[in-house]
């Protein structure tokens, strides 16, 4: 059942609730730009119900819940704004949903973990290695051409 909800529902749903109906909503009120960065502000709320959750469970002490909480908040937020702008571009809802669901897969990196490994430059060439390919092939792989639709500005 985890699993489901993980890896199926919430990310269905919640690309659903703020890339497909939220994010098309705020465009016309704020613009392209305003409406990418602030549709991801109420994705990140809507994940506070964690708090809740931790605080319920008493999972850790009440300030650690709440940095966890504010990272989870950046995270989620910024995950936001990337798939907002998939949505854009590509004018599907499918390479947001696949991309969350692999992010909820997948997790945060483990940074601190590769700083500690013993083999921790070639790890850390690799992170580098793949935010400059992700930064590189941004723009070309998202391509409205690629997927024979109007990107979401065209339709605004």
């Amino acid at each position: 059942m985890r699993w489901l909800r993980n890896q199926v529902i919430a990310p269905l749903t919640e690309e659903l609730v703020f890339r497909a109906c939220m994010l098309p909503m705020l465009a016309p009120c704020t613009g392209l730009g305003p409406a990418v960065f602030t549709c991801p502000l109420f994705f990140g709320v809507a994940h506070f119900h964690h708090i809740i959750e931790q605080l319920r469970f008493r999972q850790s002490s009440v300030g650690s819940i709440f940095v966890s909480a504010a990272f989870q908040f950046s995270y989620t937020a910024v995950f936001g704004a990337y798939t907002a702008f998939l949505f854009i571009r590509t004018g599907h809802l499918i390479g947001p949903v696949l991309c969350h669901s692999f992010c909820n897969y997948m997790g945060f990196p483990a940074v601190c973990a590769a700083l500690e490994h013993p083999q921790k430059w070639p790890l850390l060439a690799g992170y580098a290695l793949g935010v400059g390919l992700f930064l590189l092939l941004l723009q070309p792989l998202t391509d409205p051409k690629l997927y024979g639709s109007l990107p979401l500005c065209m339709l605004l």
